[in-house]
Order: structure tokens, then C-alpha cells, then sequence
């Protein structure tokens, strides 16, 4: 038989049980809504964002032609290319390379070749059209990349960086 002390002793930690539980979830609601501001200030502001990813009108780039592109503060060379460069980077594909990658590989469609202009040697600007072997050349310390951004001569040690695009539309690539 439960006594009136035994049955108000157990109310008692009922509702002190409740009271703790209340307290503990008001202060967690308390210290989430103060870090909040703390860790979303974290996130990427709205204009890196906006350079996360940037559209191209290739309708404007003539064959036989490089325009150069900043995306995320590099520059990136969008060479169309004509039947002969094409035939040529497919040609070298079996050639002596230091990072071999086939053309294929390093472009979607073979007419469009998109990659990022910067060195893998220290990071400098090749120069468009130049070079022993018709593609780019990096007059720092002597990198000679083909028709198709691969290394071929010189201390860089790996090719041209492809980045991740994809084509919107035939006349629209989106890079990023």
C-alpha cells in the first residue's frame, strides 16, 4: 500500500523530472540559436557564389581561335579548334607524354577545348599558339603544351587542368 508521503514524493520527481527536461531543451534551443549566426557565417558569400560557375557564348569564338575567361579569379582558354588541331591531338595521343591523357578525355566535344590557363610548373600564363609543338608555351622556365593542353617539354608535370564544364546548349557551355 503506498503511503500519502510515498505518493507525494513521487510527484515530486515526476514533475522535477519534467522541470530538468524543460530546462535542458530551453537551453539547447538558447545556445543553437546563438551559434548560428556563428557557423552561417561561414557559408560562401552571394558574389563567391557567382563565381562558382560561369556561361560562355561560344556562338562569338571563330575557329582556329582562343579567347581567354577568369572563373574563380584563373584564367581559362577556350580554343575552337579546327579539323587539323583536331586530327593532330588525336595524332599525339600515342606520342611520349609525361601525363598521358587522350584527347578524348580532355575534351567533350573535340572541336572545343576548355582548360585552365595556368602552369603546373608555377603556376604562370602560357602563351596561346606558341611553342614547339603548336599549342601553348609558358616562356618562365620553358613548358611546351600541345594542341590539346598536354605537357610535352619542360619542368611542368602534368598537363593543362580541364575543368568541370558542360554544354547548355550548341552555342552555351557552363564552366563550374
Amino acid at each position: 500500500m503506498i503511503t500519502n508521503d510515498q505518493a507525494e514524493h513521487s510527484e515530486e520527481v515526476t514533475r522535477r523530472n519534467f522541470l530538468y527536461v524543460a530546462s535542458g531543451a530551453v537551453g539547447a534551443a538558447g545556445v543553437a540559436s546563438a551559434a548560428w549566426p556563428l557557423v552561417n557565417q561561414m557559408n560562401p558569400s552571394a558574389d563567391v557564389l557567382a563565381l562558382a560557375s560561369v556561361e560562355v557564348d561560344l556562338s562569338t569564338i571563330p575557329m582556329g581561335h582562343t579567347v581567354k575567361i577568369l572563373w574563380r579569379g584563373k584564367p581559362v582558354f577556350i580554343r575552337h579548334r579546327t579539323e587539323s588541331e583536331i586530327e593532330q591531338a588525336v595524332a599525339d595521343d600515342h606520342a611520349d607524354l609525361k601525363d598521358p591523357q587522350d584527347d578524348e578525355k580532355r575534351a567533350i566535344r573535340p572541336e572545343w577545348l576548355i582548360m585552365v590557363g595556368v602552369c603546373t610548373h608555377l603556376g604562370c600564363v602560357p602563351l596561346d599558339q606558341r611553342g614547339d609543338f603548336g599549342g601553348w608555351f609558358c616562356p618562365c622556365h620553358g613548358s611546351h603544351y600541345d594542341i590539346s593542353g598536354r605537357i610535352r617539354k619542360g619542368p611542368a608535370p602534368r598537363n593543362l587542368e580541364v575543368p568541370k564544364y558542360a554544354f547548355l546548349n550548341d552555342t552555351t557551355v557552363k564552366i563550374g
